[in-house]
């Protein structure tokens, strides 16, 4: 990463000041595909509540000067609802012992510089710091390689999260609503990739 673009991370209730910022980042980046989401701030402010309310979260925020240009969000999955929960319980991981990344949102001019692994290296140091758990995951949108809306030339992120270590695990979904641009309400699948937690070196 090159100046004036910065990383900060931030824990819990910290990142107070900045969640106006990242509520708009998240519906700006949220809006391209896969996820083709059309933001809502009502709903914005009451997701990222929640992870600013949980003391054991986790942002990390790039600023380039005062501004806001990317985010990342990380929870112990026990804070996190039942809903993400519920395809750990039910192959028998215990969500103690689970990390859960919420989402990686950069804008497109700040890509490629390193940010997305910074992303990674934040929280999983962070889950390190905190203790005892077993390994970090997250979800992606899975969408038809066919679907007429994918721009052409896309890339998906699975070589890069392979590289990072993570496995995704089929069957292993999470169905989540949000509206979709130009669609409406929709009900979504996402699936989790997973990766264990080694100790700090």
């Amino acid at each position: 990463m090159t100046d004036p673009v910065s990383v900060r991370r931030l824990v819990g209730p910290e990142v107070r000041p900045h969640l106006e910022d990242v509520a708009r980042l998240r519906i700006k980046v949220f809006r391209d595909w896969p996820y083709l989401y059309d933001g809502d701030m009502g709903y914005e402010r009451e997701y990222l509540g929640a992870y600013a309310s949980s003391p054991r979260s986790v942002f990390v925020l790039v600023f380039d000067g005062d501004r806001v240009v990317g985010a990342a969000t990380g929870i112990p999955l026990a804070d996190d609802s039942a809903e993400v929960r519920r395809p750990f319980t039910e192959r028998g991981i215990d969500p103690a012992g689970v990390f859960y990344f919420g989402e990686s949102v950069l804008l497109r001019e700040y890509r490629g510089r390193g940010v997305g692994h910074a992303f990674f290296d934040h929280r999983e140091a962070h889950a390190r710091e905190l203790g005892g758990f077993a390994m970090t995951a997250f979800a992606a949108v899975d969408r038809d390689p066919d679907d007429p809306r994918r721009p052409e030339g896309h890339r998906d992120n699975d070589a890069f999260w392979s590289g990072r270590g993570y496995v995704r695990q089929p069957g292993m979904t999470m169905w989540l609503e949000w509206n979709e641009v130009g669609v409406g309400n929709v009900t979504h699948p996402l699936t989790f990739w997973l990766r264990a937690l080694e100790p700090a070196p």
